[in-house]
């Protein structure tokens, strides 16, 4: 059993991944300073780290470098920070409030924000490539493989032009699903599979399982946001609440209701544990993720 309460577990990774992070960005005093310092504001003193957690969690499936896993953790948080930089411009949600504070465009300016986004979306491929102790080049080729297919066409940004299309539209239940599944799960999915590739290596039944698992849970992470967006306020979100009803986007609660929508993410949620069977006690904190993502706000 983990000694650990999971709350001390996870403040603990978000002060490691805030001191990484700093390692990893490019120092502020270096030119372009603009730039740089941009960089340090979207990323730094903020964020859950969610992406960072499961790399973590599934790491201890498979006994990982405690080291390594911090590595790979700040390659996928810096792609997520580039995402929110990106979603958050003019020419796509044209948001004002992110973390708490000012988006990058507003703090900065747009071109700023819009670098900012390329360059830490390349500076986490630069830091998956870095060769790590105790896994080989052809796992961490797989690593590389497996960011680059979450965050292309067939994955984030597949399914932010989905969801820019789909303004003003209703989907259906599987149309709203597959959406999210490359907007928002690609990304998680990708933090759990490559936390798993950090060490042991497991069977196909257990990675298909562990699959499932991150689908899942990926799923109920937008559907939790989506009822956040309705019952919450700007304050407690970090980020401007009701923007998806003021913007006609389809969400689980305009399809599916409060109720039901609410029903649904504890529905995947316990999907998600089902998928963890296989693993005992070594899933704790997989499953206590899962919980965190789903009853943060009911």
């Amino acid at each position: 059993m983990l000694k650990q309460p999971f709350n001390e577990w996870m403040e603990q990774i978000q002060q490691l991944m805030e001191q990484t992070l700093a390692q990893q960005l490019p120092n502020t005093a270096a030119l372009p300073q603009r730039l740089h310092q941009a960089m340090h504001y979207a990323t730094l003193g903020g964020g859950k780290r969610v992406r960072p957690l499961l790399v973590f969690a599934a790491g201890e499936l498979v006994q990982a470098r405690p080291a390594n896993l911090a590595h790979l953790a700040a390659a996928l948080e810096m792609v997520h920070v580039y995402s929110l930089v990106h979603d958050d411009l003019p020419c796509m949600d044209n948001d004002a409030l992110r973390r708490g504070k000012p988006t990058c465009h507003i703090a900065f300016d747009e071109a700023t924000a819009l670098l900012v986004g390329d360059a830490l979306q390349t500076q986490a491929f630069q830091i998956l490539a870095t060769p790590l102790t105790d896994v080989t080049p052809q796992t961490q080729l797989r690593m590389v493989h497996t960011l680059a297919h979450a965050t292309g066409h067939a994955g984030m940004a597949g399914g932010q032009a989905i969801d820019l299309a789909s303004i003003g539209h209703r989907l259906s239940l599987p149309e709203l699903e597959f959406m999210h599944l490359l907007k928002t799960g690609a990304l998680i999915r990708a933090a759990v599979l490559i936390g798993a590739m950090a060490g042991q290596t497991l069977s196909q039944e257990a990675s298909e399982q562990l699959d499932r698992f991150a689908k899942r849970i990926g799923l109920a992470f937008q559907v939790v946001d989506d009822v956040l967006d309705c019952e919450s306020d700007s304050k407690t979100l970090g980020k401007t609440a009701g923007k998806d009803a003021a913007n006609d986007k389809p969400t689980y609660v305009s399809l599916l209701g409060l109720a039901q929508a609410k029903n649904f993410a504890r529905e995947l949620r316990d999907d998600a544990f089902s998928a963890l069977d296989g693993f005992g006690n070594s899933a704790q904190r997989l499953k206590e993720l899962a919980d965190y993502i789903v009853v943060r706000s009911f």
